[in-house]
């Protein structure tokens, strides 16, 4: 029976918290930029909230990799 890789499992939840991190930063800077379009600052806010926005799935899927290596295990190729 195999048991849990306690370390890997504490890696898995502190990249979920970047992971909620980004998710509401991305949209928070995104909705920012769209209400101050006449700003000059506009376009450098929009870019870094849709890059907050493609790293929250980045993480996302990456967090649930961690986390089910964790669990799991690694696969075993014979």
């Amino acid at each position: 029976m195999r048991h849990t890789n306690k370390e890997l499992l504490v890696k898995g939840i502190k990249s979920f918290g970047y992971t909620v991190l980004a998710m509401f930063m991305g949209p928070f800077l995104i909705y920012e930029a769209f209400k101050n379009e006449g700003h000059p600052f506009y376009w450098p806010v929009l870019i870094l909230g849709i890059i907050c926005a493609i790293l929250a799935i980045y993480l996302g899927f990456r967090s649930v990799s961690i986390v089910m290596d964790a669990v799991f295990g690694k696969k075993q190729e014979d």
